[in-house]
């Protein structure tokens, strides 16, 4: 069975809320607009009656009446005469209005249902039903108390069917518009959907391709943007062009550590071809397992290098942060690295007091430990090593200065670099990644370490990690 996609899920569930919210919607039109509708029937009907209260007057002498070009209407009524406003709405909407004697006789206006009516006595202000013919009928009277109309009532008249023609005209334009704007919306939103989620798509494939191994190097271009969808092909772009720099440089390191092994190990093997060829000497069976031995110990050195490199680098948390006295480590692995004495080289050390810096001893060890090696490896003989640990503002700042053979400009970008050796006449005596873990041992307390050196002047290495 095949899978609904994203858009078509969307689609399903935003029609199943619209149908829900139009059936709602029904509901409430027949159940409180019902309710409501009645409601303003007699609102209505109590209106167009107290407005009627004020379009009659009573005159006792027809001489102070004006009724020349008057389209009002008179009814001679006792001893003088009612004037009947021509603003009087005798029907309107359906909503009629009478003038009427206390003993139900009709003066004027209108009354459909004016035989069942006379059978309810008037009531001021009230609003009476009745049955005619199976139709409900409100009935609202109004007395009228002005000098001279005090025997004379208004009774106004509405049928509840008024209600029910609004509420069926209300229904019947509800059945065409809501399943009508309920269609368009599922289809706008059918639409939206898919052009919102096309992107997620091409995302999708892009990424699919390049697991498949068939272009590492292409990425996701969906156009510019700031919305969740573009943040969301940037970020995998950046993913992307760090699984990249990171096949590359996998691929760099094992063709590397490839090269590194392939001498010692051609050097044992060729050692332990001429042992087993022909019967040797003692002095030479022991020089040749001298020199296996001096081949295995590289080797190893350069396998511990190695797995150490990597535990940096994938930070398997091996290496616990601690707040570590940095003054005291400083001092301590100079008082240490001062017995090799090599070539007559002095070390000195200049160390502040109580700097503490969170780190892992055993990695900072190690970092000030191949720094000052690496000032002995190539210093110049009786020569000079400062180690220097000191704080300003915003930085622990660790030097180590040597007056020896100095760095070339175009080697100083490539000595961080793994298995990168600058003097080559000393290739034997490391490994090349000396340099290398001291930058990622920086790195991974959130520090920098940098070079400056003139050839032929020494160097000075520079490590600066941010205050906690």
């Amino acid at each position: 069975m095949k899978r609904l996609s994203i858009g078509t899920k969307i689609t399903i569930w935003f029609s199943l809320m619209l149908l829900a919210v139009v059936a709602l919607t029904y509901w409430i039109i027949i159940t409180i607009s019902g309710g409501v509708l009645q409601k303003t029937v007699r609102d209505n009907l109590i209106e167009a009656v107290e407005h009627n209260v004020d379009e009659i007057e009573f005159y006792s002498d027809i001489n102070d009446m004006e009724i020349m070009n008057s389209m009002d209407y008179y009814v001679q009524y006792g001893t003088g005469v009612l004037e009947v406003d021509d603003d009087f709405l005798d029907e309107v909407n359906e909503v009629y209005t009478s003038l009427c004697k206390s003993d139900n006789e009709l003066m004027y206006g209108e009354n459909p249902i004016i035989r069942e009516a006379n059978e309810f006595e008037f009531s001021d202000s009230v609003i009476q039903k009745v049955t005619v013919d199976g139709v409900l009928y409100y009935i609202y009277d109004r007395k009228l108390t002005y000098e001279g109309l005090e025997d004379l009532w208004l009774r106004g008249v509405v049928s509840e069917e008024q209600g029910d023609l609004q509420l069926a005209s209300i229904t019947k334009t509800s059945l065409v518009l809501l399943p009508l704007l309920n269609l368009i919306a599922i289809l706008g939103g059918y639409i939206i959907a898919r052009r919102m989620l096309r992107p997620i798509k091409y995302i999708s494939d892009t990424a699919a391709e390049i697991s498949q191994g068939v272009d590492l190097k292409k990425r996701i271009d969906i156009g510019k943007g700031k919305d969740e969808i573009h943040k969301l092909a940037d970020n995998f772009n950046n993913m992307f062009d760090r699984l990249d720099k990171s096949f590359q440089t996998e691929k760099q390191f094992t063709s590397d550590v490839s090269h590194e092994l392939r001498t010692p190990m051609s050097v044992i093997m060729a050692q332990c071809e001429l042992a087993l060829e022909d019967s040797q000497t003692n002095e030479e069976y022991k020089e040749a397992l001298e020199t296996i031995y001096r081949q295995g110990g590289k080797m190893s050195r350069l396998i511990n290098d190695m797995l150490d490199f990597t535990r940096l680098e994938l930070n398997t948390g091996k290496y616990v942060k601690e707040n570590t006295d940095m003054s005291g480590l400083t001092e301590s692995v100079c008082l240490d690295m001062m017995l090799i004495k090599e070539n007559g080289i002095t070390l000195q050390c200049d160390v502040c007091d109580n700097i503490f810096i969170n780190g892992n001893r055993e990695l900072l060890t190690r970092l000030l430990t191949n720094l000052i090696s690496n000032a002995y490896r190539y210093g110049k003989q009786d020569g000079n090593i400062w180690v220097n640990l000191a704080e300003d503002e915003e930085n622990i700042v660790l030097s180590v200065k040597d007056d020896g053979i100095g760095i070339e400009p175009e080697a100083q970008e490539k000595i961080f670099k793994r298995f990168y050796q600058a003097d080559s006449s000393r290739h034997g005596e490391g490994t090349g990644l000396g340099l290398s873990m001291v930058k990622e041992i920086a790195a991974f307390h959130g520090g920098t370490v940098a070079v400056e050196s003139k050839l032929g002047e020494g160097a000075t290495f520079i490590c600066k990690f941010e205050k906690n």
